[in-house]
């Protein structure tokens, strides 16, 4: 689509000249002599740029500039101008012009100047666009699921977001934690600023530290030059830092001095530096694990446990796996070119069998992989991995009798049993269910087990 232009200048002959030319160049244009007619035009909205002389009889060229300014902020605004006037033109450019032309003035100049400016106007607009598109992959909204665990999970994170907080995600691996971070960043008052995300599970200590925190040159052998850190990398905006149980008592203590003074001192420096960051961690770990095994600080610990989200695994809102599943397929289908596909309800009915280890990444991996793999537009449970068809029925018997305990009261009571029989070792516990310590963790707080409580 073209872009629109309109001449303002009493001159006729300035105005036919300028139509005519600017028409050549593919922009849509109308030329008016009378200022307060063009006005009128203009009202509509439809201009990208107005080009107008200063000086002209009905309105000049600012106050047409004001008015323009007002009922159509967003319309750009170009002022043509004699020598003697350019003063005037710059006080045009103070007032929200977006540039001057001097008359008499070459072809090939206004040429340019035009075409630049409208060049940079669609940059602008397509880099306006693609940071909407981006905020919206990265929101609470993308991360699916109506089940009520996770409509509370998501309510607390968009009122969280909106402080300057440390945040700790809690969730076993593959639940989305770092999709739930983007999207407190994305909803928070740092939105303007980095984002910044590490594993700390995917590097050794010492470049981990050199990663976090930075180097000077000469501070080990092949510090040829200075690295910025990424906590200076995301001054003004957010730092996650995934899988944070991973991290060696070193890293911890240099980690709980950023978070307490906001300072951080790179590797073989010896003044420390500012470091304006909010901080968001993730882990799968049980921290209380591992701090009673002194492999994580308690003073970290409770700094980082200021406000705690959890997400749910994905056996545990299985009620949320037909959505899950379509906007999955859908994905898949756009990412490989094929025509839509859709799900059996003997392959639903496999997959809500499962139990889902990886949870929503494994969910989403299979399903790409069936996706390609089918040759029918529809799914059935031949097209999915053997696992899958070789999972126990974890589902509740729908023929049970009513007098049957439920499957809530009997997973209660199996795990209070199996916490007594270990003492409560929570990690041998999780090993022995065959969970994550995190769910084990979860599960704990959801039924309020204590050592002396009654099931």
């Amino acid at each position: 689509m073209a872009d629109h232009i309109m001449v303002v200048d009493d001159e006729e002959s300035m105005c036919k000249f300028m139509q005519i030319m600017l028409t050549k160049e593919g922009y849509a244009v109308e030329a008016e002599p009378s200022s307060r007619k063009a006005l009128d035009k203009i009202k509509s909205g439809k201009y990208d740029l107005v080009i107008a002389d200063l000086m002209m009889p009905e309105m000049s060229g600012l106050e047409l500039l004001a008015q323009v300014k007002a009922v159509c902020p967003r319309t750009q605004f170009m002022v043509m101008t004699a020598f003697a006037s350019v003063d005037t033109a710059i006080e045009a450019l103070k007032n929200g012009a977006v540039d001057y032309i001097t008359k008499p003035f070459k072809i090939d100049e206004i040429k340019i100047a035009i075409r630049k400016f409208l060049e940079k106007k669609q940059l602008q607009q397509e880099n306006v666009s693609l940071k909407q598109h981006i905020i919206k992959e990265a929101s609470f909204d993308s991360y699916l699921g109506r089940n009520p665990q996770v409509i509370k999970m998501k309510e607390m994170a968009a009122k969280v977001a909106q402080t300057d907080s440390t945040i700790l995600i809690r969730g076993e691996s593959g639940t989305g934690k770092d999709l739930i971070a983007h999207a407190i960043h994305n909803h928070s008052r740092r939105l303007g600023g980095p984002f910044v995300a590490l594993n700390c599970a995917a590097l050794p200590e010492t470049l981990l530290e050199s990663e976090l925190f930075g180097h000077t040159r000469g501070a080990f052998t092949g510090a040829v030059k200075d690295k910025e850190g990424l906590f200076t990398a995301a001054d003004g905006g957010t730092l996650f830092l995934d899988e944070i149980g991973e991290t060696s008592a070193a890293i911890q203590v240099k980690l709980l001095r950023a978070l307490e003074d906001r300072m951080i001192t790179p590797i073989g420096a010896t003044t420390p530096v500012a470091a304006d960051v909010r901080l968001l961690a993730a882990t799968n770990s049980d921290l209380e694990e591992l701090v009673k095994s002194n492999r994580f600080r308690l003073d970290l610990y409770y700094r980082l446990n200021v406000i705690t989200i959890f997400l749910p695994p994905l056996r545990d809102r299985l009620d949320d796996l037909p959505e899950l599943v379509e906007q999955f397929l859908q994905k898949a289908c756009s990412r490989f070119k094929l025509p839509a596909k859709k799900l059996s309800p003997a392959a639903l009915k496999l997959l809500c069998r499962y139990r889902w280890p990886g949870n929503v990444r494994e969910l989403q991996n299979i399903l790409e992989r069936a996706t390609l793999l089918s040759k029918g537009s529809t799914l059935d449970a031949v097209d999915f991995p053997e696992k899958l068809c070789q999972a126990p029925d974890i589902a509740p018997v729908d023929d049970a009798p009513p007098s049957s305990p439920t499957l809530e009261s009997i997973e209660k009571a199996y795990i209070y049993w199996v916490l007594n029989q270990t003492d409560w070792n929570k990690s041998k516990t999780a090993e022995i269910l065959g969970i994550d310590n995190s769910t084990l963790y979860r599960k704990i707080n959801k039924y309020n087990f204590a050592r002396k409580s009654m099931v």
